[in-house]
């Protein structure tokens, strides 16, 4: 019962923001599991909840491990997005001219995405080197990134 339980809280949080034990009680009655204020404390306890800010500017209960590859996983993107002034394709090379002082970030965003026929990174102070596999495979990249930008 207690690891279903559990399984349960998990699903309810990644779905909704829960903002207190009491939202969670009632979020899990709902999902027809009786529960008591005790019990889900411990719950939380044993799960690692934490609290973090949601977009809304409430806090919502969150699992660990999803909280921080997300929340970093984000932030690299909005970086990448924001830093990006432009792109080129040179057969199998990738380059691409940032901000200055952002190529670091913007690799290492494109490292985050694990991208199969990505061999490597390499960047400057304002420009990004990355090595395809093929010049197939850097052309489609070069697609992802003006899907990436353009949101």
């Amino acid at each position: 019962m207690k690891s279903t339980r559990q399984k349960i809280i998990l699903n309810i949080i990644s779905r909704e923001d829960i903002e207190t034990q009491g939202q969670l009680i009632d979020a899990l009655e709902a999902a027809g599991v009786k529960s008591t204020q005790a019990t889900i404390s411990r719950d939380i306890k044993d799960l690692r909840l934490i609290k973090e800010l949601s977009p809304r500017g409430t806090y919502r209960y969150v699992a660990p491990n999803s909280a921080i590859v997300s929340s970093h996983a984000d932030k690299l993107i909005m970086i990448f997005r924001e830093s990006v002034t432009s792109y080129q394709c040179a057969q199998n090379i990738v380059v691409i001219k940032t901000l200055p002082g952002l190529a670091p970030a913007a690799c290492s965003a494109i490292d985050k995405m694990e991208v199969t026929s990505l061999v490597g990174t390499f960047a400057g102070y304002d420009t990004a080197f990355l090595a395809m596999a093929d010049s197939e495979s850097a052309r489609r990249f070069c697609e992802v990134i003006q899907e990436y930008i353009k949101k």
